[in-house]
């Protein structure tokens, strides 16, 4: 697969090499080796690794079907490996750990404790189709100790229907897969942008609300008017 998978790989530069040789060198296994990888280390390319794998098994490197079962098992390791991390560092520690970042308040923690104890399970789910989400929805998956059962039919789920739609695209585009790794790098760099607001907001809103920052405003103001 080698040669016939490089070149389209080169040409969008996304797809490091070592991707190419595992699934040459092991088939739709390799491809489940690299998803689990992507989910430990989310700057991976997934949108380029999931529509190769089609490619892979149109041009008979690999069955279809194991294509699919491969990187969902894959999926469901790497996730299973965050859910761990996060069962680990337990809710003390990942509460004290978090109390201590600047303009981060135990408040805000509790409600977002709060946000995954009610929609935890809809979190997984659908977190399994967001990128940069996909990875680190396990994390507090596993700080709040979700019944591993319920994790893992939830995660297999949603990460099957993920794989399975860039999969099968890059299985019926063939040659010209990588317009799938174009359509999925602009969603994936929306998600990114709408997530890199929502920090600003939320540190603009913390920054304006701080004690002073009301009195400096007024401060200022009776300056100029002096």
């Amino acid at each position: 697969m080698t040669a016939i998978a490089a070149q389209p790989v080169a040409e969008e530069g996304a797809a490091p090499q070592w991707i190419n040789d595992l699934m040459d060198t092991l088939g739709a296994p390799g491809a489940g080796i690299a998803i689990a990888l992507e989910n430990l280390f989310p700057p991976l390319p997934s949108e380029v690794i999931l529509p190769l794998a089609g490619f892979a098994a149109s041009s008979g490197r690999m069955s279809l079907l194991a294509a699919l079962l491969w990187t969902t098992a894959g999926s469901v390791i790497g996730a299973l490996a965050l859910y761990g991390v996060g069962a680990l560092l337990g809710r003390d520690r990942t509460v004290a750990a978090a109390a201590r970042l600047p303009l981060v308040k135990v408040a805000d923690i509790e409600r977002t404790e709060a946000w995954f104890l009610r929609h935890g399970t809809k979190a997984v789910f659908f977190g399994r189709m967001v990128p940069i989400f996909r990875s680190l929805i396990s994390v507090p998956a596993g700080v709040e100790r979700m019944r591993l059962p319920v994790f893992l039919g939830l995660t297999t789920l949603g990460s099957a229907l993920w794989n399975t739609v860039f999969v099968l695209a890059g299985y019926a585009l063939g040659d010209n897969w990588p317009e799938v790794t174009r359509l999925v790098s602009t969603y994936s760099k929306g998600v990114l942008v709408v997530a890199t607001l929502a920090v600003l907001a939320f540190v603009g809103i913390r920054l304006l609300r701080r004690p002073g920052a009301g009195r400096r405003r007024r401060g200022g103001d009776a300056s100029r008017r002096r």
